[in-house]
């Protein structure tokens, strides 16, 4: 009879074990049933900074702020899918040299990618042309130092024939030497189908009209797009 009875015990155990493992499996399944579906959040679009800096031709000179290039970047950008901003950084009559002094304030916000439109007056008030060059590298230096991530944009320019033919030779070429040494993209010239068509300027032949601001646009976007498009456009 005891063989009975622990065979009996031993048949209950093993019963209640079985409907604990049993309970336990049936939870399981229902916590994991019941769980909120855990979907992978969406890539974040990285908000880029394009800061512009620039002379009048940046600062749409006798134009609405509007008008001016870099405020058709923007446009051009936003309608191209580029989730950034483009700042606009032009202030009228600036060299090289008060680029250089502004780049430290510039520099307090993130660039990702800094246009570079600037020795335009240095040509036309005939500084020499290793000093325009010292001072566009030292911006670009004093860019990257900060932001080392940072894509570079260079507006090229030229000097009419009137500025000499060595001198015109000389200063066109500090701006696909700057990108060559650089790694840097290159806006061959920044005023083509602009530069000495009278339509496309302003009374003062000088400045573009709003025409011709557009037409500097498609100039600079040309380059500047392929460089967005290979910065990160996402982080998870």
């Amino acid at each position: 009879m005891s063989g009975l009875y622990n065979l009996r015990g031993m048949t209950t155990m093993m019963l209640m074990r079985h409907a604990v493992r049993t309970v336990l499996l049936a939870l399981s399944c229902w916590l994991w049933l019941a769980a909120p579906l855990v979907v992978p959040a969406a890539p974040v679009p990285l908000a880029r900074n394009v800061v512009v800096l620039g002379d009048s031709l940046a600062a749409g000179y006798g134009l609405d702020l509007s008008e001016a290039f870099p405020a058709i970047l923007q446009k051009k950008a936003a309608a191209s899918g580029h989730h950034c901003t483009v700042v606009n950084a032009g202030v009228s009559g600036d060299t090289s040299a008060g680029g250089l002094r502004r780049i430290d304030w510039l520099l307090k916000r993130p660039i990702d990618v800094l246009v570079l439109e600037l020795g335009g007056n240095d040509g036309l008030r005939g500084i020499p042309v290793g000093v325009t060059r010292t001072n566009l590298q030292a911006i670009i230096d004093r860019t990257k130092q900060r932001y080392p991530q940072a894509q570079i944009v260079i507006a090229g320019m030229q000097m009419p024939p009137n500025m000499g033919v060595d001198y015109t030779a000389a200063f066109a070429n500090i701006f696909p030497e700057l990108a060559k040494a650089n790694n840097a993209a290159l806006v061959p010239f920044l005023l083509e189908g602009v530069g000495g068509r009278p339509e496309m300027n302003l009374p003062d032949l000088i400045h573009p009209t709003a025409a011709g601001q557009r037409i500097l646009a498609d100039n600079v976007w040309k380059v500047l797009e392929p460089v967005l498009s290979k910065l990160p456009a996402s982080k998870p």
